[in-house]
């Protein structure tokens, strides 16, 4: 199985909304829309935080201020694509701020535009009342550490799901 290092970014503009994208996996096209954070890929030789930069500017087309890494998860992501492959997911969340503000969905790529139909802004409260599914499983209860500015020096390992 192949292994994919991720940057998760905990996108936050000044209201301290957080900014979650919708989709579902291509190769799944009617199974439940779910909402996640922006993110992805971290490529050959780049570090975290470059990868979260990248991945923000990309997929938000917004300047961003990379903050410390707060959590890690890991687990297998079904195929993407028909025909794919199951892929190992490590993923590291970062935690980032902006000016908020329209999004710019220039940088997609094609698989992107396929995957993601959605983004907008969440406030806690908003997120803590939603039943629809939000990645990574329990965020309403961990975000609010991240808000306060709470986190420990190490990431802390969190449930990639229930």
């Amino acid at each position: 199985m192949r292994i994919r290092p991720t940057v998760r970014i905990l996108l936050l503009d000044p209201e301290d909304r957080l900014l979650l994208m919708r989709g579902r996996l291509p190769s799944q096209p009617d199974s439940p829309a779910f909402w996640f954070t922006c993110g992805g890929g971290i490529e050959p030789g780049e570090s975290v935080e470059e990868a979260a930069r990248r991945e923000a500017l990309e997929e938000t087309g917004l300047a961003v201020e990379i903050g410390p890494a707060v959590w890690r998860s890991e687990g297998v992501m079904p195929p993407i694509e028909a025909g794919g492959e199951p892929m190992l997911f490590k993923e590291t969340f970062v935690v980032a701020r902006c000016a908020g503000g329209e999004l710019c969905r220039d940088g997609w790529t094609e698989l992107e535009r396929r995957f993601m139909d959605d983004a907008r802004w969440w406030t806690l409260a908003e997120i803590e009342a939603s039943t629809e599914t939000i990645y990574p499983i329990g965020l309403a209860r961990l975000l609010p550490e991240v808000l306060a500015g709470r986190h420990a020096g190490e990431p802390r390992d969190i449930p990639w799901a229930d």
